[in-house]
């Protein structure tokens, strides 16, 4: 018996027994003897017993001593006192309770390896366990520890009932700290029997005290105890959870996790995320602030900071956690249900993210499941950047055991098609190597680099935008791994032009940083890659050397004006710099001379790097007058010297702006030097005009020209007067509209004229003017032709344009085209008939493109040469371009009967100037702000040229491009007013029909395309990912107030949802002039961006889903007349827009299945529904495809019935199940009258599905309410019976057709509805209704009903039954009774009959109850 024994002072040294060093304890009393004859010897002092014979020796051998004993039993009470006497000095007692010292001679004895102290070698006999007692005095070390230790793991207890008792009795008087002894001892001391008296008793003991919760858990996790008790703990103790100490916590979590079950996971897990969470995951403030701190010192913590011990117990919590997932499988699968389950972005916390890299880390057999669900949160918008940052910051030690797996996670999330997924593999990249240490930084840069050189497009550019950031993060930790980087530069050849100036602004910003001196083998590196590539012949790779040089140069020239005005030194160094850079450049402009693209590609090169402002001043003077005199050598000349020479055609000074009488006048020498370079190609003669000077290609007249613009503007604050005489100045030309002199020109003579052509396009798009000639089609038309290049960052000249022709094999062999003359014989300017070309692409319907593009009368075949197709071969314009919106609005000319004007009206701005703009515009947002979907490009192959023409647009960042478009929202806003007053005026004048006759076609398309793209712009806009970081915001409100001020004059500080409120309503107003479908897909696609961003969407919600069917009601403007003007993929989309925002989509299919289908079939062919004019016999297909997925997509969203369910719930399930199930039937009996391909496939697809919904959803709902609802669930089956039916004779009709696109449904389906035959079983069996089932063979029909005739099947043609689910359960008991036998009838017929075709048959009994 273990008693406490206090004693009221503890001894003093003074009053203590002396002794002897190392002398042995003399005593008479009858303890020290019999200690000694059983083979102990006491000693004195600070030494420890000494056993002079092995621990089961000695305590035999005491045993009998004192059983053999004269005085027995009364020797033991003499013996115990002898004990106590002996324990009262301090010395005497410590050495009791520590473990005995082994006599040298008796190591090598049998036995336990270590030795055992006095008192439990005293416990472990049986007649003095009883009798011990021991008292509680310690200086320096834990006696009540010592003491309690030696009750642990005893061999035997005598009276474990009272032994517990005792412990307990001690426990509640004991002080705090010896009850946290015991408590813990606990588990060690106890038999299994007494574990269930024990738990209850602490399980009080933790109501009463709750400073014990901790040892008490630890040892309630330890004990084997009673589920329902563990649960009723467990509740109590998640009660307390949010007042629990934060070092208590990760007991507490043990202990949660260890009473755990395969029922309750889900349930506690989600309880226990929602409290842990708010409670205690989150760091103390003191601790945030204290994290700069910590990582600048290299993230050490002193001992016994509080910062450092919360830090402690945060790993220790998690540690818990992990172990406890590492072997219980039904926890992690709870924790990502719970996760999984959580719907608002607002209830995401950082603890999900570290549970989610945790789980993903230790069971590698949920990765992929992990993955999953990372890629819907993250889709939805639920994981934002902002909640992945708190993550590391907060957790950063947490997750920097797990760094391998975290970067394995981000591997394959870039290795997805969504762009928002991989733009959050990259901020794992991104944060993994700003919070974690050296070496994960190493692993890091290693996986970029292997993204880079893995020949995808999507992970390159992400790799390399990561390490973009990664080298402005933190510049000296990636100079630590530059060398991974500088292996990259083996593997340029599968690299975009793009990507190249990225990979080598990252390798020179590493190279030539101030804070790296040790960084020359870099630069050496660098420099041999671009000398080598740019002495290449291979365009391909000059195209390398000229962009890395260019890029090498810019971060070698920074503009560091402020500090080279610190000291005299960086002055100097930066004239050091100026001449390596001028060096640099005058290495790439000798070894790109000789080929007029790689220069021409130079000049582009080194004029985006001025644009951007980042050459130094020095640098930039020492070029500037070079370029400024190389420019007027090459292409100025004197304009009153007309150039003589055996040209093919008259050369005159054209386009010049203003009037030049003097002498001192100045033209572009184009005609000329083009010329000279083709003749030069032949080997013809050379003319006067290039003898004694240098031959320059007029390839690299516009952008040469851009560079000295920008060079100019740059050196004088935007002052162009240096170059004023270049904006307005002639160019020699000839005359650019032959007209019919075009038809007797050479090949040659052609290819020269549309090569003029192209080069003064170009040379007008660089000074901004206008002036398109009107015969470029015309003469692109019957000719083979590939234009010069206008942009110059491809990886291959060998650049053709997409053109599209469909000429009549009459036309080809005759090898002539008579151009199509107007009716009125008036004449066009060359500005609107080569804006209408160029923008032609815009048009909604390819009947309006071929009104467009019409080139031949009669009987001639249309030719749909677009000038899109030439994209490449045009010079790019800057996003500064677009400020001409500001100018003036769209009008419209006001003309009489006699074609003469009736109303003039200045117009700065008409509408082929606007559309031309407009199209710029949106394809470079589309570029920029809405990236495609990643594509896989093989390791070995080109890109191809899908970014040509954004070289400029794409060195600017996302940001800029979205600042520069809001300061156009005004006037676009006004542009768009205007065009729906247009649309609305229109209608107007012909009575609301807005494609009346006497509307002008061109103009309404013109028209039309420019409102098409001014929502195509609005929706890109809006649509921008980056408006939820944080830094974007006040973009958003910019954008939002612009829109709303439209509508109503308000504050600038108005809240979020009162502008996106305004915004809806100013946008939602112009539905009403929509001139095409696809306008209004734009529309409603903005509206749906504008609602994604509110909270509060319900009423707009409904609005959508209103004005999408307004849109489906309406009658569009129709095209030709074989084809309709809507695409069926925007019908899709629209359709699928309204039904998933309708309130009730049983209701919208049931109206178009219902009412807008049967007006389809009663009309005639061409004649659509008159509810709904989009549907018709064309469309009908899309219409068939988007309910059915819609219905199969509703349907399982529905949660199955439960019997706790109330009789409320299961009524009205039952009710919208009835509903389903008669859409459905609606939409399968319409393959009996559209029986195409399309069709049928679409019905054997979703069928399935939805008969597979059926069964999981609905089933478990029926076996709840048959009883009460009978007739309602017979009626249910009786009408879903005869669809399985119909789908049957579906299965039959595409065997008989030998469809093998239709037949590889037909095995899926068979066995989906064989196992609903068995389920209804089930199902009536469960309800006491088995014999109204019988079964019977289906007989193989076609769509119509008619007998499909098989091998056997004319032996018996009578008495055929059809399996009826449910038709008998409803009847009197005689009906009953005889559809029994007319059951076993039929089953003796089934045993006798011979079928060749799969019927229904029993497989198996399937019962889930």
């Amino acid at each position: 018996i273990l008693e406490k024994k206090r004693l009221k002072q503890p001894l003093s040294k003074k009053t203590k027994k002396s002794h002897i060093a190392n002398e042995v304890e003399e005593n008479d009393s009858i303890f020290v003897k019999l200690l000694k004859i059983s083979g102990i010897i006491l000693k004195t002092g600070e030494n420890q017993n000494q056993l002079a014979v092995d621990q089961i020796a000695f305590q035999k051998k005491l045993f009998q001593t004192l059983r053999r004993h004269p005085s027995y039993p009364k020797i033991i009470e003499e013996f115990v006192s002898g004990l106590e006497s002996y324990i009262e000095d301090e010395d005497s007692f410590r050495n009791c309770l520590l473990p005995c010292e082994r006599l040298q001679d008796e190591e090598a004895s049998m036995g336990a390896s270590y030795s055992k102290s006095l008192i439990k070698l005293l416990l472990g006999i049986d007649i003095l366990q009883v009798r011990l007692k021991a008292n509680k005095n310690s200086d320096e070390i834990n006696v009540p520890r010592l003491i309690v230790s030696q009750l642990k793991w005893l061999d035997r207890v005598v009276d474990g009932k009272d032994l517990t008792a005792k412990i307990m009795q001690l426990i509640s008087i004991a002080p705090e700290n010896l009850q946290h002894d015991i408590i813990t001892s606990l588990p060690e001391i106890l038999g299994d029997s007494q574990h269930t008296d024990v738990g209850k008793e602490l399980s009080d003991l933790l109501i009463e005290n709750t400073s014990l919760t901790v040892p008490i858990l630890d040892v309630l996790s330890s004990l084997r105890l009673d589920p329902n008790f563990l649960l009723k703990v467990r509740q109590l103790v998640m009660d307390k959870l949010s007042s629990i100490r934060l070092e208590d916590l990760p007991v507490i979590i043990k202990f949660i996790l260890h009473s755990i079950t395969a029922m309750d996971a889900l349930e506690v897990i989600s309880e226990l995320r929602e409290k842990l969470d708010l409670q205690h995951c989150v760091l103390p403030s003191r601790l945030q602030a204290s994290q700069v701190k910590l990582k600048s010192k290299g993230r050490a913590s002193s001992s016994g900071n509080q910062e450092s011990s919360d830090q402690s117990c945060i790993i220790l919590l998690f540690d818990v956690i992990k172990s406890a997932i590492r072997y219980e499988k039904t926890i992690s699968e709870a924790w990502i249900k719970a996760i999984e389950n959580t719907a608002s972005v607002s209830e995401h916390k950082v603890f999900d993210l570290v549970m989610l890299f945790i789980i993903y880390s230790t069971n590698t057999q949920t990765k992929k499941y992990i993955e999953r669900v990372l890629r819907n949160k993250i889709r939805s918008g639920c994981i934002q950047e902002q909640l992945l940052q708190s993550t590391f910051s907060v957790h950063y030690l947490v997750l920097k055991d797990m760094c391998s797996s975290i970067l394995s996670l981000a591997q394959s999330l870039l290795h997805s098609l969504d762009q928002s997924i991989i733009s959050f593999g990259s901020l794992l990249y991104k944060y993994a190597f700003k919070f974690f240490d050296t070496y994960c930084q190493q692993e890091v840069v290693g996986a970029l680099v292997t993204h880079i050189c893995s020949g995808n497009e999507a992970e390159v550019d992400t790799a390399l935008d990561v390490l973009l950031e990664l080298v402005v993060l933190n510049p000296s930790a990636m100079m630590m791994n530059a060398v991974f980087v500088k292996g990259i530069l083996d593997y340029l050849d599968n690299i975009s032009p793009q990507q190249i100036r990225k990979l080598f602004y990252v390798l020179s910003t590493l190279a030539f940083s101030k804070q790296n001196e040790a960084s020359s083998h870099i630069q050496d590196d660098m420099h041999l890659v671009i000398r080598k590539q740019l002495s290449s012949t291979v365009f391909k790779y000059k195209l390398i050397g000229i962009i890395g040089a260019v890029t090498m140069a810019g971060i070698m020239a920074a503009d560091r004006t402020e500090s080279c005005s610190l000291t005299q030194e960086r002055a100097n160094l930066s004239n050091e710099q100026c001449t390596q850079v001028t060096s640099l450049l005058q290495l790439v402009h000798s070894c790109s001379e000789q080929s007029p693209q790689a220069s021409a590609l130079y000049y582009d090169e080194f004029a985006n790097l001025i644009q951007q402002e980042k050459l130094d001043p020095k640098a930039l003077e020492c070029v500037g007058h070079t370029i400024c005199n190389d420019f007027q050598d090459a292409f100025v000349v004197d304009s009153c010297v007309v150039p003589e020479g055996d040209f093919p055609f008259p050369v005159k000074a054209l386009y010049g702006l203003e009037e030049y009488n003097t002498q001192d006048g100045i033209a572009i020498n184009l005609l000329p030097l083009l010329f000279s370079q083709d003749f030069a190609k032949d080997g013809g003669p050379v003319t006067p005009q290039e003898s004694g000077q240098k031959l320059v290609s007029p390839l690299c007249l516009a952008p040469y020209f851009r560079l000295l613009r920008l060079c100019v503007e740059r050196q004088h604050n935007g002052n162009l007067e240096e170059i004023d005489g270049l904006l307005d100045c002639p160019i020699f030309l000839t005359d650019l509209e032959p007209g019919e002199k075009l038809e007797s020109m050479s090949a040659k003579e052609r290819a020269f004229m549309c090569s003029l052509l192209f080069l003064t396009l170009n040379w007008f798009r660089e000074v901004i003017l206008a002036r398109f000639p009107r015969s470029l089609h015309q003469a692109l038309t019957p000719l083979y032709y590939i234009p010069p290049l206008g942009n110059f960052d491809v990886e291959t000249l060998d650049i053709t344009p997409h053109t599209v022709t469909a000429i009549s094999a009459k036309i080809r062999k005759k090898g002539k085209i008579e151009r199509k003359q107007k009716a009125d014989g008036s004449k066009t300017s060359s500005s609107d008939t080569i804006s209408e070309e160029k923008n032609s692409e815009c048009d909604p319907t390819p009947s309006h493109r071929g009104q467009l593009n019409k080139e031949f009368t009669g009987k001639e075949e249309k030719t749909s040469l677009l000038l899109h197709n030439y994209h490449a071969f045009f010079r790019e314009l800057d996003i500064e371009v677009f400020s001409i919106l500001h100018c003036g609005l769209v009008t419209k000319f006001i003309l009489d009967t006699e074609m003469h004007t009736e109303a003039t009206e200045v117009v700065q701005l008409g509408p082929p100037e606007l559309l031309f703009l407009l199209e710029d515009l949106s394809q470079k947002l589309e570029s920029m702000l809405t990236p495609p979907i990643a594509r896989r490009v093989p390791f070995f192959k080109n890109k191809g040229s899908r970014n040509i023409g954004f070289s400029h647009l794409q060195q600017r960042s996302a940001q800029e491009i979205v600042h520069c478009v809001f300061q156009l929202m005004t006037p676009m806003c006004n542009h768009l007013e205007n065009i729906h007053n247009y649309f609305q005026c229109l209608a107007a004048e012909n009575h609301g029909v807005v494609d009346g006759p006497g509307m002008k076609v061109q103009e309404y398309h013109i028209m039309s395309s420019c409102y098409q793209r001014l929502l195509q712009i609005f929706h890109g806009l809006f649509a921008w990912s980056g408006f939820s970081q944080p830094e974007n915001q006040n973009l958003l409100y910019s954008a939002l107030h612009v829109l709303s001020s439209r509508l109503k004059q308000g504050e600038h500080s108005q809240p979020l949802e009162e502008l996106l409120s305004q915004s809806f309503h100013y946008l939602q107003n112009f539905h009403q002039s929509i001139p095409s479908f696809q306008c209004a897909l734009y529309l409603i696609r903005l509206l749906m961006v504008i609602l994604e961003k509110s909270t509060a969407s319900t009423q707009n919600k409904e609005k959508i889903a209103s004005l999408a069917r307004q849109f489906l009601c309406r009658v569009w403007p129709s095209g030709d007349k074989e084809k309709s003007s809507i695409s069926n993929d925007q019908l899709h989309a629209l359709l699928c827009i309204y039904l998933e925002h309708t309130d009730s989509i049983l209701k919208a299919i049931e109206e178009i299945a219902g009412v807008g289908v049967p007006e389809l079939i009663n009309s005639p062919k061409d004649v659509s529904s008159s509810t709904f004019p989009t549907l018709t016999r064309h469309t009908f297909v899309v219409f068939f495809r988007v309910m059915m997925a819609e219905l199969e997509k509703t349907v399982k969203k529905i949660e199955p019935g439960t019997a706790a369910d109330s009789q409320q719930i299961h009524e009205e399930k039952l009710l919208y199940w009835n509903m389903a199930v008669r859409d459905f039937s609606i939409l399968i009996n319409l393959i009996k009258v559209f029986d195409s391909h399309p069709v049928l496939h679409v019905c054997l697809k979703y069928g399935r599905l939805f008969v597979e919904a059926f069964l999981k959803q609905c089933m478990p709902l029926l076996d709840f309410s048959f009883r009460k609802h009978r007739e309602d669930v017979l009626s249910l089956l009786e009408t879903f019976q005869l669809d399985t039916r119909l789908l049957h004779h579906l299965c039959g009709h595409s065997k008989i057709h030998q469809d093998t696109r239709l037949t590889q449904h037909v095995p899926l389906l068979k066995k989906t509805l064989e196992l609903l035959v068995c389920r209804v079983k089930a199902m009536l069996t469960l309800n006491n209704c088995r014999e109204a089932f019988w079964l019977g063979n289906l007989k193989n029909r076609d769509l119509q009903g008619e007998e499909i005739k098989s091998q056997n099947s004319q032996e018996s043609t009578a008495d055929e039954s059809e399996d009826d689910m449910s038709s008998q359960a409803s009847k009197s008991k005689a009906t009953e009774q005889d559809s029994v036998s007319k059951k076993k009838k039929d089953q003796n017929k089934i045993k006798k009959q011979h079928q060749t075709c799969v019927n229904f048959v029993y497989i198996m009994f399937i019962s889930i109850f």
